[in-house]
């Protein structure tokens, strides 16, 4: 075990875990951030998707030792949910078990801040790593193009 200090949704916090502890696990067993999923364990599915340098990164994957810069999590987006994203997915009513959703989210979130006004086109390309079951995909790519008028 190894003592980690990291800044979390705005806040430092420390954990004590093996170095080689992925992110996510970190996040949900020992923060007790629950928002971010655990969906396929190789980085696949994008279900456990958090914010590094506003970059878009799958947590399952990455060792807690590798984590040198503040992580936001879906928890972290918007303090109030009036984050833009999270608006547009109320107005659009995209979830249907929501499973994946807080990564979806992420992701889009990602996207629209270096993608600020998209085509239909460029969402889909930005959102086709990340698997919804139960197909959601119309509602999603609808919401972020709501999402990126918002702003």
């Amino acid at each position: 075990m190894a003592l980690f200090k990291l800044n979390v949704n705005g806040k430092e916090r420390q954990v004590d875990v093996e170095p080689d502890t992925p992110l996510l696990w970190v996040l949900r067993d020992s923060l007790h951030l629950v928002g971010t999923k655990y969906g396929c364990g190789v980085a696949q599915c994008g279900a456990c998707t958090v914010h590094m340098n506003g970059n878009a990164v799958r947590s399952c994957i990455l060792p807690v030792s590798a984590v040198k810069s503040p992580v936001i999590t879906i928890e972290g987006l918007s303090e109030h949910g009036d984050h833009p994203v999270q608006q547009a997915w109320d107005e659009v009513d995209v979830p249907q078990c929501g499973y994946c959703q807080a990564g979806q989210m992420m992701t889009a979130a990602a996207f629209l801040k270096t993608h600020p006004k998209p085509t239909m086109e460029e969402i889909a390309g930005a959102m086709q790593g990340n698997i919804c079951r139960c197909g959601a995909y119309h509602r999603i790519r609808e919401a972020v193009l709501v999402a990126s008028q918002k702003k």
